[in-house]
């Protein structure tokens, strides 16, 4: 049986453990408001962009003068999966959610015959990737130091992913990420964004009819390489305000968890304590006795 000491010692570990998680948490809650409102803010431009594109595309669809970033490379061998986490723990499963998703999808194509290259944005990823697909791990970005997420981040990671694209080292590229709903709900998510997918229109009746100045390529020359950066800037947000809001849900389970247990310690300090000046107790009276 462990001595009072080590059981004080004990309470006073797990009180000090609660008071790191308890500042977490408010850490986690101020930080999730402001990543919770940018992520917001971004959905309604990309969403609209995605639509334009789609609109657009429509009229170029089958074209030999199709963009190749809209036509893809015309094969189906080679993907790239692009796969954002954190770069801190912490957070509950947030991150191994995602890697989850991508490596379910990582076995499904090889399954099937594909070759399969990951792309990592954020540590986390990359540490839990590596364990069984550490040959096809081709890059981490880190985005370690960085306080604030930027379209700086997200054009950085487009240039990488276009970069190999050019090259010819893919056919199909793949955004893997989590979707912001509330503090203990994030939806891992996954988006084919080389060549795009676009959703269809939720308007009814006959679509309307556009003329474009300049030519359908040249615009989707431009916005394609931009619609791409949008994508992965929104990805980058959602995973934003989802590692906070997890992680604000882990350390309040985690705060909780730690009262709990100081309570446990408490109950079992007292009644080992008065067990031991119960024994005193009796020892003195028996000694008394005997005399």
């Amino acid at each position: 049986m462990a001595s009072l000491k080590d059981m004080r010692n004990r309470i006073a570990s797990t009180k000090a453990t609660q008071k790191i998680t308890k500042a977490m948490q408010m850490v986690a809650a101020s930080k999730l408001r402001r990543a919770q409102q940018a992520a917001e803010a971004a959905r309604p431009f990309a969403e609209r962009m995605d639509r334009v594109l789609g609109n657009i595309a429509s009229a170029v669809a089958g074209s030999d003068s199709a963009p190749r970033l809209l036509a893809g490379t015309g094969a189906d061998k080679v993907h790239l999966l692009v796969v954002c986490t954190a770069e801190r723990g912490l957070c509950g499963p947030f991150n191994s959610s995602i890697v989850r998703l991508a490596r379910e999808r990582a076995n499904a194509l090889a399954n099937a015959g594909k070759q399969v290259k990951i792309l990592c944005v954020g540590r986390k990823g990359f540490d839990q990737l590596r364990r069984l697909y550490e040959k096809q791990i081709v890059e981490v970005i880190e985005l370690r130091g960085v306080k604030q997420i930027g379209f700086a981040q997200a054009q950085m990671v487009t240039d990488n992913i276009i970069k190999r694209f050019e090259a010819g080292e893919f056919d199909v590229c793949t955004l893997f990420f989590s979707r912001f709903k509330s503090v203990i709900a994030q939806t891992p998510t996954a988006q084919q964004v080389i060549p795009p997918v676009f959703e269809p229109s939720k308007q009814g009746g006959p679509a309307a009819a556009y003329e474009y100045e300049p030519e359908e390529e040249e615009i989707l020359g431009e916005l394609l390489p931009r619609n791409l950066a949008v994508q992965v800037f929104r990805a980058l947000l959602e995973n934003a305000a989802s590692e906070q809001g997890a992680r604000m849900s882990a350390m309040d389970n985690a705060t909780r968890n730690a009262g709990e247990m100081i309570r446990k310690q408490t109950l079992t300090y007292n009644r080992t304590r008065q067990a031991m000046i119960t024994k005193e107790l009796i020892e003195i009276i028996s000694g008394a006795e005997a005399l």
